[in-house]
């Protein structure tokens, strides 16, 4: 009998030893290049500090927010700054970003013409509908001379003041921009999507954002959980030599670079 008690005895103990010793999750909603790419490095980071890193990827701009807000994600990894300011304004999400990682250059492409110069008049061009990278399209168009834009923040086509050579300008979700080539005379396009589809930014785009474009990629939160040892873990390791040493080996080539 006293046998068996201890037997019984060794066991819980065991089973709460192994319990308390199993690593907290740390659930994070990304895009899939080069977010996931980035967050798997941070994942092998962080399980040396105990945490054991939940990556689920999303193809859109607009649920990763959504899921974080809901409590399905503990952080997200996959928008830059205003992008961010602008969903919490217009869904009162109580969002905040921890971290600023990379930055990805927008660039403007064409598979029909190969300089900006050789745009016609009434040619069509493709740029992103969400309202921060709508306006941050035009800005580059702008900034390379091929439209002037009256001044703001969230400008959109319909606030184009000088458009010399009457293109056309057609919004669309972002994540679909890459396969209008075709069909548009070029198109501005984020660098996450425009790899995806096999396009090389800092080789085929005709004009690119430069190294210091505010648009920095960050991990967003939930307000209430910024200052948690998960999220500081995360922040940490997102932040380390290892990433950006793993940045600046394998995506500064393709025109991403590290902002910390």
């Amino acid at each position: 009998m006293k046998k068996v008690l201890s037997a019984l005895i060794l066991t819980l103990l065991l089973s709460t030893c192994a319990f308390a010793a199993a690593p907290e999750k740390i659930t994070v909603g990304v895009t899939p290049f080069p977010h996931k790419d980035i967050m798997l490095v941070v994942k092998d980071l962080l399980a040396k500090e105990g945490y054991e890193l939940v990556i689920k990827e999303f193809t859109d701009y607009v649920t990763p927010n959504i899921a974080l807000a809901e409590k399905s994600l503990d952080a997200n990894f996959f928008q830059h700054v205003p992008y961010l300011e602008n969903t919490c304004a217009e869904k009162g999400f109580d969002l905040v970003w921890v971290a600023k990682v990379h930055i990805e250059p927008l660039g403007f492409y064409s598979t029909k013409i190969k300089d900006c110069q050789e745009l016609k008049e009434g040619d069509s061009i493709a740029i992103p509908n969400d309202g921060t990278n709508c306006a941050r399209a035009l800005r580059l168009l702008e900034a390379n001379g091929i439209i002037k834009v009256k001044e703001g923040e969230l400008v959109t086509a319909k606030d184009i003041t000088e458009n010399p050579k009457n293109l056309k300008f057609k919004e669309l979700d972002a994540a679909q921009l890459p396969r209008t080539l075709e069909d548009v005379t070029a198109a501005v396009i984020n660098t996450n999507f425009a790899c995806e589809a096999g396009l090389i930014p800092s080789k085929d785009a005709l004009v690119i954002e430069g190294g210091d474009s505010p648009y920095a990629n960050v991990i967003a939160v939930r307000a209430e959980s910024a200052e948690t040892p998960a999220i500081k873990a995360l922040v940490k390791a997102s932040t380390s030599p290892e990433v950006k040493a793993f940045i600046e080996e394998n995506l500064v080539p393709k025109g991403i670079v590290p902002a910390f």
